[in-house]
């Protein structure tokens, strides 16, 4: 067995620790801010970690001529730091212009590269060891069973303020309970997580891993229970996106089980039949106060004039605007969560992550983001048949793509480190003696 480095041992450990805290991020830095302060500088512990394994990556790079050829010859890389330049150029020509604010332009370049940095620093990682690949569940599930419970206790006999307990605030940092429409008898669980959305996007990958270790693995019983859990806290998020993503990675899971064409055949009448059910079933109960407020997100008689639904119209609606305005983009941090901190400007959330990276980094910034996330998920594709976690991930692939349809997921930390993180291991592979600068990642 080959010896690992002590700084490969040292990058192993540092992306465990990421991967099992990640899901607690909000958890943890309102809970410690609450404590000591600083809640800002806290909320920045797993950047620090990816910044000292960035610099560990650098390392092996410096001492590795062939880490370097096929680091220099990867397609994927070429993309990953064309857009990066193109993002620190519009930030320094957003920042020339004063159309930026410094705390602004760097949230918005730290949440738009950190994917990638830390996709290529974990890449790496996996590449001097196989740990983290004989891990990843371990890794993965053991933080989830306790953010499905958790969940679960929250929606069914904790008190809607029993996060306040630990500092959180609606005026401070995170509300301790979200709602549908202001409604308090329609409450979603956000667990230790930074909302109900960010939630149910996180179980749109614990749900795709659980299905794959259930078709593939031997503990069906154990998988089976944690799953129902696992659903229950999906239904108790609220997030219909996360529903959507959820049932589109489910069914793609289970379509790669299929063995023959009637077995395929069947399924696919099976999935059209349900659609047709649940569209006569939305016919039939559009008018139900129960259904209007936890499916539709609205009710006729609502205690607010303009829903979540509205919002997500009308945010949308201006983005696109903007992107027919302003082709070549305005800059990172000028559009979503980091626009907030852009104090003197528009904030603009357009609900839609694809429409943010438009906003920003234009057409063209637009067109290698989808680039890269095309050319992770081929390479993801090419081990479905040897690799559970790379099932895992493509089938999730598909069910974030449609969550960041409908919000701005890639920005939340937990959705960035993991899933990324996740990629990076599954992608890893040995390089050869001798590297000719033609393989691809």
């Amino acid at each position: 067995m080959k010896r690992i480095s002590t700084s490969g041992n040292i990058a192993n450990w540092l992306v465990a620790i990421v991967l099992v805290l990640v899901p607690f991020h909000a958890f943890l830095t309102v809970w410690g801010s609450s404590l000591i302060g600083h809640y800002t500088a806290l909320r920045l512990w797993d950047d620090v970690i990816l910044l000292v394994l960035f610099g560990i990556s650098v390392y092996w790079l410096v001492r590795s001529a062939d880490l370097r050829e096929w680091f220099a010859g990867s397609l994927l890389v070429r993309l990953i730091l064309a857009y990066t330049a193109l993002t620190l150029l519009l930030g320094f020509v957003s920042w020339a212009k004063g159309d930026i604010t410094p705390k602004a332009l760097a949230y918005g370049v730290l949440v738009n590269l950190r994917i990638f940095a830390w996709f290529l620093a974990v890449l790496l990682t996996a590449q001097k060891s196989t740990w983290l690949r004989a891990k990843w569940p371990k890794l993965l599930l053991i933080s989830a069973a306790i953010v499905v419970g958790f969940a679960v206790l929250q929606f069914t006999v904790l008190p809607h303020n029993f996060l306040s307990h630990f500092g959180y605030s609606a005026d401070k940092n995170i509300a301790p309970i979200e709602t549908i429409n202001h409604n308090s008898h329609f409450i979603r669980a956000q667990s230790t997580l930074r909302g109900a959305n960010p939630l149910g996007a996180y179980l749109v990958i614990i749900l795709s891993a659980l299905g794959v270790l259930y078709a593939r693995g031997k503990r069906k019983i154990l998988c089976g229970v944690f799953g129902a859990f696992a659903l229950f806290a999906l239904y108790a998020s609220g997030s219909r996106s996360a529903w959507i993503g959820t049932a589109v990675a489910i069914a793609i899971i289970a379509w790669f089980q299929l063995r023959n064409k009637r077995a395929k055949l069947i399924f696919s009448g099976t999935a059209i039949a349900l659609v047709a059910v649940a569209s006569i079933g939305y016919l039939a109960l559009k008018n139900n106060t129960s259904v209007q407020n936890t499916v539709l997100h609205t009710q006729t008689h609502s205690a607010v004039s303009t829903t979540s639904n509205d919002q997500h119209l009308t945010a949308l609606r201006q983005g696109v605007k903007d992107l027919w305005r302003q082709p070549l983009g305005d800059g990172p941090g000028t559009a979503g969560p980091a626009s907030v901190y852009n104090t003197g400007h528009p904030t603009r959330i357009a609900e839609n992550y694809y429409v943010q990276i438009a906003q920003e980094t234009g057409w063209l910034g637009l067109a290698l983001f989808v680039s890269i996330l095309t050319l992770v998920a081929m390479e993801i594709y090419s081990q479905i048949k040897t690799s559970r976690l790379a099932l895992a991930l493509f089938a999730s692939f598909f069910g974030l793509a449609i969550v960041n349809l409908l919000s701005h997921a890639w920005v939340d930390d937990t959705l960035a480190y993991l899933w990324w993180g996740l990629a990076g291991i599954a992608l890893a592979r040995p390089l050869p003696k001798k590297v000719k600068g033609k393989r691809e990642v």
